[in-house]
């Protein structure tokens, strides 16, 4: 029997999606990827896979399951199953240096970036951009490195202090501050390579900005919002930009992500992240009528009945 095969380390992320597909009666398997083996001289179980690894799974003691994650998704290639979100979009998932250079080949603005490996670089580089500035990990997810600076002095008190966030890749990013003229950045759903819909985000409270319920109920001192208002969908959104991505997508193979961008003050719309393990607020969802993981699901359905 074919099934839909759900790659993850994080069940809180991928439950709704599973109900979505349980709704929609497609049958799919769990695959938890933490620990394991893979005996590459077997041959894959036919179906549809979707990869959902997260770039943050280190954070949740799963420190190698992206490796383990594009060791399966090889195989799977190699045997031609059909994958969503394949190596590629792993790829990118674990280095915001290879995100920026994916953009940049189809003409979408990003902030100025340096990358830096190890600590010896960084007040250097920080020099080289000029205050104000940020930090933030090449291999991230969940805000992981965020931090703005005024001054190259407060970063150097930072890398010498017992606070500093060794980043797990060992890249830290050096990054062009971009100054908005309101406290939000715009967040862009695609499924199947198309626009779902576009949602306003609040930073007022800082920068981890996940979506799901998970990230905002679990500490109120680190994930600040507990509400719709800080994600709202944002109706009729219409913008240039939506193709733009829509052709970066389809470039690089990848079927499902949710892209970040903000406006500087002189009008550039900059965009710094892709998340090619996409989660949505069910609170803004439910507000605006709208849901991201049924869209999924359906995606779902749809590539399983093309292979039946």
């Amino acid at each position: 029997m074919h099934k839909v095969h759900i790659i993850h380390e994080n069940r809180e992320w991928s439950a709704p999606l599973l109900e979505a597909l349980d709704a929609l009666g497609v049958a799919y398997e769990d695959w938890f990827l933490d620990e394991g083996s893979l005996d590459l001289s077997k041959a894959p179980p036919e179906g549809v896979f979707y990869n959902r690894m997260s770039a943050s799974s280190h954070t949740r003691d799963h420190r190698f399951a992206p490796e383990y994650a594009a060791a399966v998704l090889a195989w799977l290639e190699r045997h031609e199953r059909r994958v969503l979100n394949p190596g590629r979009a792993l790829q990118l998932e674990l280095s915001k240096v290879a995100q920026y250079a994916a953009l940049e080949a189809e003409g979408i603005l990003t902030p100025r970036t340096i990358a830096v490996v190890g600590k010896g670089g960084l007040t250097k580089a920080a020099k080289e951009m000029g205050a104000p500035f940020i930090t933030k990990h090449n291999r991230a997810g969940k805000g992981l490195g965020v931090r703005l600076f005024q001054t190259v002095e407060e970063l150097e008190s930072y890398v010498a202090s017992d606070t500093f966030e060794e980043p797990i890749d060992g890249i830290t990013l050096i990054q062009q501050y971009i100054a908005a003229p309101e406290p939000f950045i715009t967040r862009c759903e695609f499924v199947g390579q198309e626009f779902v819909y576009a949602v306003r985000v609040d930073t007022s409270d800082g920068f981890l900005l996940c979506p799901a319920d998970e990230c905002q109920d679990e500490d109120a001192t680190v994930c600040p919002a507990t509400s719709a208002a800080k994600f709202e969908i944002i109706e009729d959104f219409d913008d240039a930009i939506i193709e733009d991505y829509r052709r970066m997508l389809i470039a690089n193979n990848i079927h499902v992500a949710g892209i970040e961008n903000i406006i500087s003050a002189d009008g550039k719309r900059y965009t710094y992240d892709i998340n090619t393990n996409t989660n949505y607020n069910p609170r803004a969802e439910h507000k605006a009528g709208k849901s991201g993981m049924e869209a999924i699901a359906r995606l779902l359905q749809a590539e399983l009945s093309a292979i039946a």
